[in-house]
């Protein structure tokens, strides 16, 4: 047996694999220390027998602390995985002691918090009543680094890519076309047949410049010829756009899905125009190098049910 062997197998400890985490992430000795609450002497010292027992450098030195080479890189990504697991057991185990099933943690886009989600999570609770389930809320900007550290199981929304990545597995629920959408007393709400120089006097909340939204939403209007509007308000969030398109006489952007879902209430109504395809289907997003745990798996397999049972599966 080699060295590398003989140690990975019977010499790493998960205190080893949290200080590599930790100087990933801090990446500086001092502040490293400060946060496993430890002296700086003590980090070097780890860090040294951790690279001795390995029989390689895993971070380069410099003036402004320490840089993982490609050895460090490699077992940095090992380290955060294997630590994503070992909580994923503490979090199985408690919720079992707990007298819950399993424990399946989601990180939802803002546009996923009404309709799809909550038919899942109620699926979920109807499959398997003592399974506890954590929402998050957030950008995809915020949840990936999150899904990747392996602290949430599941992202719902828009997917980033169509075939996933190395590290990262896709699955498209539905297309999740955008529509226009307005207040139920708008005056455009119960026309049967619009122009799209009909929208021309009224203000918009658009999505945020840079969103996957915004461009084909201002491509279409240009082809139409119109000037994209100056008398607008840039938000995603789902309840500041339906808040303030029942408060005004603006025009919104929604997924077809989350509209469908507030005309059903009465809240908004949905104008008769087409809109480009999105960029991006809606779905979910795993970690590749997560197990997925059967609270997990279960919660997948109701947001599949929910999707096609409502008319949205892609």
């Amino acid at each position: 047996m080699s060295q590398l062997d003989w140690f990975l197998r019977a010499q790493l400890k998960p205190r080893q694999l949290h200080l590599l985490v930790a100087l990933d992430d801090l990446r500086h000795l001092g502040r490293v220390a400060s946060r496993l609450h430890v002296s700086q002497p003590a980090v070097s010292l780890a860090l040294a027998q951790l690279e001795k027992g390995l029989g390689f450098r895993l971070f380069d030195r410099n003036a402004k602390g320490v840089v993982p080479n490609s050895y460090g890189v490699c077992l940095i990504r090992q380290a955060r995985a294997v630590l994503a697991c070992l909580a994923q057991a503490h979090d199985e185990l408690q919720a079992l002691q707990s007298g819950f099933a399993g424990k399946v943690t989601v990180g939802a886009l803002p546009a996923m918090t009404p309709g799809l989600l909550p038919r899942a999570l109620a699926a979920l609770k109807q499959a398997a009543p003592q399974t506890r389930a954590v929402v998050h809320e957030g950008s995809m900007e915020a949840l990936l680094p999150e899904l990747r550290r392996g602290a949430i199981d599941l992202i719902v929304g828009r997917l980033t890519q169509p075939e996933g990545s190395e590290d990262l597995g896709q699955e498209a629920l539905y297309a999740g076309n955008n529509v226009v959408v307005v207040g139920r007393h708008h005056p455009l709400a119960r026309r049967e047949a619009l122009t799209w120089a009909d929208l021309l006097p009224y203000p918009w909340v658009l999505p945020p410049v840079g969103s996957l939204s915004r461009e084909p939403l201002e491509n279409a209007l240009r082809r139409h010829g119109i000037t994209p509007p100056e008398d607008a308000i840039e938000t995603l969030s789902v309840h500041v756009i339906t808040g303030y398109l029942q408060l005004s006489a603006a025009l919104g952007l929604l997924a077809q899905p989350v509209a469908r879902h507030y005309v059903r209430l009465g809240w908004l109504a949905q104008l008769p125009l087409t809109l480009p395809d999105p960029l991006r289907p809606i779905g979910m997003s795993w970690n590749r190098h997560q197990a997925r745990a059967p609270a997990l798996q279960t919660l997948m397999d109701c947001l599949r049910q929910a999707a096609a049972e409502h008319g949205e599966a892609a």
